[in-house]
């Protein structure tokens, strides 16, 4: 009867090909051993992957050896993978919790492309999903929080979604299989742990169906967001810019911004500062844990963090260079000028009268004042003000490239605008070349 509902549950969303290769998460608990049987009794071509995460002494070796002992069994093949996670969270300042994470789906991704599997499946069920969105719900959240554990991301699918933890430890017991307990489980120093031993429990007493209930809204809720927001995201998106103009005409903006940034880990007390800064000076910053919100003349940038460190690198003379930050290769080179000369007006190429230019030149990130006599304009110009004029955004500008002279004048923004005074005229008799490969 499980068999059949999970079946029908991997039919409707699409999740498994009964052609495909998956690797299978393998704990040694009730969930994931549940997971692995079922998919071998469905036919699916599986693989088992388990991970010791040295957090608990000889229970950690205990399900490694648990493990190894199923698949032999089961004549399932099996990875193993050793992590040193404390060591991993001390060096990366994250928690443990968040480090046996990170370890743990990086290594399922490169096992997965190394054997060629199609996807990964872990195996989340109905309470660990209205888990979820109970916590979310304690943190603050938005509809998606409220939607609960997607049956899949990316290459991560979850089965198991359908039923409920009762049901795989009854699937267990007819079949007389054992499992593995982590005893952490047990103990309410976890915040989801004392969602699963204290709140459901209350929340069943109130309602025996409780758990049943909201995992259905959590469905209804799913939907509605789908047809709700299937547009919002290129509507309000103009490359990296969420624009104001049309953040303000959707019906609720501030449900359409917190669609848009979802993905990007920021919190719900940052999207209301956000909206309060519409319109005010640009600059303001709001940063998660990947990316950055910087406030636009006309909208929000959204981008990855970036190393910060101003940039600035000595060239000593011709020839070529890389530029670390960027990749970028610059090749710096000097010619005759011919009698049939035409200037090149890529921007990816600088062309100077060679006797102007004094070594040593330095690349570097712009600074706060930097001017310049913009290339077949008259008189001088704030670089910033000349950006603002190509439409770069306020992240763009921090990041762009300028090349001075050993006196610091500038030569050129790199791959816009050489300087007037600098450039080639009649009298030249050689040209600098400057060149971005």
């Amino acid at each position: 009867m499980l068999n059949r509902i999970i079946e029908k549950y991997i039919f409707q969303n699409n999740l498994l090909r009964k052609d495909g290769k998956y690797l299978v998460a393998l704990s040694g608990g009730a969930d994931s051993v549940s997971l692995l049987l079922i998919l071998k009794s469905l036919g699916y071509q599986i693989e088992a992957v388990h991970c010791n995460f040295h957090l608990r002494g000889e229970e950690s070796d205990r399900d490694e050896r648990f493990c190894i002992d199923l698949c032999v069994e089961e004549g399932i093949p099996l990875h193993r993978v050793h992590f040193e996670t404390k060591s991993y969270a001390e060096l990366h300042k994250v928690s443990i919790e968040m480090a046996a994470r990170e370890l743990r789906y990086k290594y399922f991704e490169q096992l997965r492309k190394d054997i060629q599997a199609d996807d990964i499946c872990v195996a989340h069920h109905r309470d660990d999903s209205v888990e979820t969105i109970l916590l979310n719900l304690v943190r603050g959240t938005g509809i998606q929080g409220l939607t609960g554990i997607a049956p899949r991301n990316g290459h991560i699918v979850r089965p198991l979604l359908c039923v409920s933890r009762l049901d795989l430890e009854d699937y267990l017991s007819q079949r007389a299989q054992k499992f593995v307990t982590d005893s952490t489980n047990l103990v309410e120093d976890v915040q989801r742990n004392k969602i699963r031993l204290r709140v459901i429990p209350l929340l069943k007493e109130i309602n025996p169906k409780a758990v049943e209930n909201i995992y259905k809204s959590s469905l209804y809720l799913r939907e509605v967001e789908k047809a709700a927001l299937s547009t919002v995201k290129d509507g309000l998106l103009e490359g990296k810019k969420i624009l104001f103009k049309r953040l303000r005409e959707t019906p609720s903006p501030e449900f359409s911004l917190w669609y848009v940034l979802k993905d990007f880990h920021f919190s719900s007390f940052q999207i209301e500062e956000m909206l309060e800064a519409i319109g005010s000076q640009s600059g303001k910053e709001w940063h998660s844990d990947s990316h950055v919100v910087v406030t636009d003349r006309d909208g929000f940038v959204i981008d990855k963090i970036k190393k910060q460190d101003f940039f600035s690198m000595k060239i000593i003379g011709e020839g070529s260079y890389i530029l670390p930050n960027s990749g970028l290769k610059l090749i710096i080179r000097s010619v005759p000028k011919p009698g049939d000369f035409r200037i090149d007006k890529s921007k990816t190429v600088a062309m100077l009268d060679a006797e102007l230019v004094k070594f040593p030149l330095t690349v570097r990130n712009t600074i706060t004042g930097d001017s310049f006599a913009p290339f077949g304009m008259k008189g001088t110009k704030l670089v910033s003000d000349f950006l603002t004029d190509l439409k770069k955004d306020i992240l763009s500008k921090r990041e762009q490239l300028v090349v001075t002279d050993v006196s610091g004048n500038i030569l050129w923004i790199m791959n816009e605008r050489p300087d007037n005074r600098f450039r080639i005229t009649a009298e030249t008799r050689n040209i600098l070349i400057l060149e971005i490969d």
